[in-house]
């Protein structure tokens, strides 16, 4: 039965219940040499409505008026319910042995001998509290998986293999609508995508005139970049409790781009890759206030990451100086945003060329060139 509660919905209370990140949990799960995904049958439909609550959820059908004694599906307030639900009968948990997400419940284990005792304290939960399971969409004891749209495993992060198909399989666009399609399935790769923004600029250019649809060579040329640059995702890696984090910048006279790393005995293992176009005003701000925005997205991006990591700036850049002095009220002002982070400032010359990432091999100096000319 499907019902509309839109009306219902603008006058309920908002439930402000934070949901997990999900980037977070997908770190807290990769490493793990046993996983068994958990998923509950109807979720919301496990949680009894108070019974002076139920008449509101009232419809009609051909037979009669009824409600329903359950939290149905529509309701805006049911996703922070039953996250709420969960993080309580799983508190003893979450975060030791299991990562909940609404209704995504996962059990790890970095010694494969503890899974089954931590499956059985699971269910004891699960039984104690009368929470069903939905047997066909569970995975008990595996080394790797599917969790929340990323594949996790002891490697560590991979791309989901059907969200990079969605676009390996996808023909030229030849609509508005088409292009709108890539771009939201370039959107659920960005982490694994080394500076989306310039790899995505050919086709934001299009919907910018949506009136008169023209699919350029350069449209043609990204789109065959971006799948063959898809062909070898790459791995990333989750990072270990407090330990220093490298970040790398880049900047075009369209976009700023970052990937966060760490340092694994000499080797540099990415974790996350963010990027950012530059909008209005911004894409004539001097390559040096360009970089410095650069830091500014990447730090509101990868926010937790900043917060609890020593993060060292890899750039050729005076960032740490400019932003010391703080000239002008921009620089102030992205100067006092930076100050809660531990941040260190070291030039790009420092560190070995073999563990400059890909990220920094496609960097184009004459996109920078450029910038410098026009900026200062």
């Amino acid at each position: 039965m499907c019902v509309d509660f839109t009306d219902l919905n603008k006058v309920c209370p908002k439930d402000s219940y934070p949901l997990p990140r999900i980037d977070l949990l997908v770190d807290l799960t990769s490493g793990c040499e046993r996983l068994s995904m958990l998923d509950a049958y109807q979720r919301y439909n496990q949680i009894k409505l108070d019974v002076r609550d139920q008449e509101k959820t009232s419809f009609i059908t051909e037979q009669g008026l009824y409600c329903y004694n359950v939290i149905p599906f529509g309701l805006k307030n049911a996703g922070a319910t039953y996250q709420r639900m969960v993080n309580k009968i799983f508190a003893p948990q979450i975060g030791k042995n299991m990562e909940i997400y609404v209704d995504d419940m996962l059990v790890k284990n970095l010694r494969r001998e503890h899974h089954l005792l931590d499956l059985r304290e699971c269910f004891e939960q699960l039984k104690r509290y009368g929470v069903k399971l939905n047997p066909k969409k569970c995975v008990f004891g595996v080394e790797g998986g599917k969790f929340l749209g990323y594949l996790v495993s002891q490697r560590g992060i991979e791309a989901n293999p059907d969200k990079i198909q969605a676009i390996q399989q996808m023909r030229e666009p030849q609509t508005i609508k088409e292009v709108q399609q890539l771009i939201g399935r370039m959107a659920a790769l960005n982490r694994f995508i080394s500076r989306a923004g310039d790899r995505g600029l050919p086709f934001f250019k299009i919907l910018r005139n949506i009136k008169n649809f023209q699919w350029t060579e350069e449209c043609h040329r990204a789109f065959q970049e971006l799948k063959a640059y898809l062909t070898r995702p790459p791995l990333l890696s989750k990072p270990e409790s407090r330990e220093p984090l490298l970040l790398y910048l880049a900047v075009s006279a369209a976009a700023s781009s970052a990937v966060l790393e760490k340092d694994k005995e000499g080797t540099h293992q990415p974790i996350y890759y963010t990027s950012r176009m530059f909008k209005g005003a911004e894409g004539r701000y001097s390559s040096l206030e360009k970089m410095v925005l650069a830091l500014v997205s990447a730090a509101r991006k990868l926010r937790p990451y900043f917060l609890a990591h020593p993060i060292v700036v890899l750039t050729n850049k005076p960032l740490g100086d400019v932003l010391q002095k703080g000239t002008g009220s921009r620089m102030i002002k992205w100067s006092y945003e930076l100050n809660e982070f531990d941040l260190k400032y070291r030039p790009r010359n420092a560190i070995k060329a073999q563990a400059l990432a890909e990220f920094l091999m496609e960097y184009d100096s004459d996109d920078e060139k450029k910038n410098d000319e026009s900026g200062e």
